[in-house]
């Protein structure tokens, strides 16, 4: 079984990656999207299975189709990636399956999107549909603001300022959870505590164990289920503390970074992710 790695930039998540893989007697190659030209329908595949790891969204699902159309087993799959791609599918499959999550507005047009911030009310957050390591949000305090930024996105243009996702602001601790799972199993979940209301890792927040509750695990695996049409995955899901409903997933990412979260949960997260891809071509037992 020839199993393959994409990615562009081997950050240290794919070393963890690649070393998991050969101490489960796997070895895996890398392959490079940036060099990948593939003729449509002709592709004969190096591998038989790939773990998606671009850096790049838009390069990731591409190579990911590209590859299920010449038969090989990726995860996470095409599928699965488009939803998590765009928070407006990754919303609307969550609504579709009862998981609760922030009230969300999406408008197409500068006067709609001002409308739906002053319905949700002050302060809300603006989002990119498509984005990531909390990058580009904003927390919208007031009417001007709410103006400024919607005539900067509108005057922007782009196919990333023409959607206009506007969402509630949840009164959170200082804090937020980022849960791991893997196929439809919670294996762990951290907390990332942070003074600044964005609290990624990625944008300073620090992270500590957080226990996986029977409440954690159940809405972590219904929202994994939700995204990838019950399949599961290799995913990791954001969820809020709202005071008054309890926890509110707030998105879902397919191609997640995980170095900080291992020491801090005692949980191998790289092994799991390579023994599960294994197993599902039937490798390992």
């Amino acid at each position: 079984m020839r199993i393959g790695i994409l990615c562009s930039r081997v950050r240290v998540e794919e070393k963890l990656l690649f070393a998991a893989f050969e101490s489960l007697g796997a070895a895996p190659v890398r392959i490079d999207e940036r060099a990948l030209a593939a003729p449509v329908g002709r592709l004969v595949p190096e591998v038989d299975v790939l773990l998606e790891r671009s850096v790049s969204t838009t390069a990731g699902l591409v190579a990911a189709q590209i590859y299920e159309a010449a038969g090989v087993r990726v995860t996470n799959s095409a599928a699965t990636a488009s939803v998590c791609a765009d928070k407006v599918r990754t919303s609307l499959a969550l609504a579709a399956a009862d998981v609760p999550q922030p009230e969300t507005i999406v408008a197409l047009g500068e006067e709609a999107a001002l409308d739906a911030i002053e319905y949700l009310g002050y302060p809300a957050v603006l989002k990119p549909a498509v984005g990531s390591w909390g990058r580009l949000l904003a927390r919208v305090n007031d009417r001007d603001a709410a103006e400024a930024l919607l005539e900067h996105k509108s005057v922007l243009g782009g196919p990333g300022h023409q959607v206009f996702y506007v969402q509630e602001y949840i009164r959170k601790p200082s804090r937020d959870i980022r849960a791991f799972v893997i196929g439809d199993e919670t294996i762990c979940a951290i907390y990332r505590s942070a003074p600044h209301w964005v609290t990624n890792t990625a944008r300073g927040g620090q992270a500590s164990n957080c226990p996986v509750t029977p409440e954690i695990a159940d809405l972590c695996r219904r929202a994994a289920l939700a995204v990838s049409g019950g399949a599961g995955g290799v995913l990791a899901i954001d969820l809020l503390e709202d005071p008054a409903r309890g926890l509110l997933v707030c998105e879902v990412n397919h191609t997640m970074e995980f170095r900080n979260s291992i020491d801090t949960t005692g949980v191998d997260i790289p092994g799991r992710i390579a023994r599960y891809v294994l197993e599902s071509v039937g490798v390992v037992a």
